[in-house]
């Protein structure tokens, strides 16, 4: 057998067998659930992030770039319909090719009722006619432990190669998960019944896993600015209530904020619930988790 036909036989052996050996393609909506799965594809292949950059992912747009991505992924895992609903047509075009994880939908998830009374309500009455579970599940270390599991799950399946390396990974990432959680329990403990306000209800799990004492938001959904009414009563609440702090987003800076707290002692600063500052990947959900804790911590506890 000639030489050069020998090697061109090696080399289409050597490419089958990598193709064999190589992790699916995957692809995550959102960095802190990017970051859980890409916790467990550790060692293996690292998962496409979908959303990238200091972004909302109310009322996104995807770029061409990012349906190509999906038309070459064999798995994406998202939060569900209620929060990346901009992924829904697309979905629909590539059904039957791509394999969808919604998490809302994963049986041990923890979900919370959005809520909508209160200084939670709308001052929107479309928007107070969708009763349904709140989208910021992740913010429950016990629900990244359900996401972790999901993950490994859906992996191995998909990729029964790997299948030892995405448990080893998941049972580790359990305990760190874990861990984080009493961690977190201990570092907010002083500061559970100070009151304070948010942007938007983008809290809800990490404030129900903690007790904090959370009191309402100025904005149902961030995309649309509170009416007069609306801003009246947040600002009554802010003289009435004693509260310390209120809490924006990176990605909001309305120049009505301040105005609501003028005449008065509250601060402002910032909490990020995506984590859309950090840097993508295995470490990011915990870096997330802990400098939402130590900005709460740091805004509420008494001098």
């Amino acid at each position: 057998m000639p030489a050069i036909l020998r090697l061109s036989l090696l080399l289409t052996a050597s490419l089958c067998a990598m193709q064999a050996a190589a992790s699916p393609r995957v692809v995550v909506s959102i960095p802190p659930v990017h970051s859980l799965v890409a916790g467990v594809m550790e060692g293996v292949a690292a998962p496409e992030l979908l959303i990238k950059g200091s972004v909302s992912v109310h009322g996104y747009t995807l770029r061409p770039s990012q349906l190509r991505t999906l038309g070459h992924a064999r798995l994406l895992i998202r939060v569900g319909s209620q929060l990346e609903g901009f992924l829904d047509r697309p979905l629909a075009v590539l059904e039957g090719q791509l394999r969808v994880v919604d998490l809302l939908q994963l049986p041990g998830m923890v979900l919370l009722p959005a809520r909508s009374s209160g200084m939670w309500r709308s001052d929107q009455q479309h928007h107070d006619t969708h009763q349904h579970s709140d989208s910021h599940l992740w913010l429950d270390p016990r629900n990244a432990e359900a996401v972790v599991s999901a993950a490994v799950a859906e992996l191995s399946t998909l990729d029964p190669t790997h299948a030892d390396r995405y448990r080893a990974n998941g049972v580790r990432l359990l305990e760190r998960l874990r861990q984080l959680d009493r961690q977190l329990a201990a570092t907010l403990e002083p500061i559970r019944e100070i009151p304070y306000l948010v942007f938007h209800d983008a809290y809800h799990y990490l404030e129900q896993r903690y007790d904090l004492a959370a009191v309402g938001a100025v904005v149902a959904t961030p995309e649309h600015s509170p009416g007069a009414r609306r801003l009246r009563l947040v600002r009554k609440q802010i003289r009435q209530g004693g509260i310390r702090c209120l809490f924006r987003e990176p990605q909001y800076a309305p120049p009505w904020l301040r105005m609501l707290t003028e005449d008065s002692d509250i601060r402002i600063t910032i909490l990020d619930p995506l984590g859309n500052t950090l840097t993508p990947g295995p470490e990011l959900y915990f870096s997330l988790m802990r400098n939402l804790a130590a900005s709460l911590v740091k805004c509420l506890k008494p001098s």
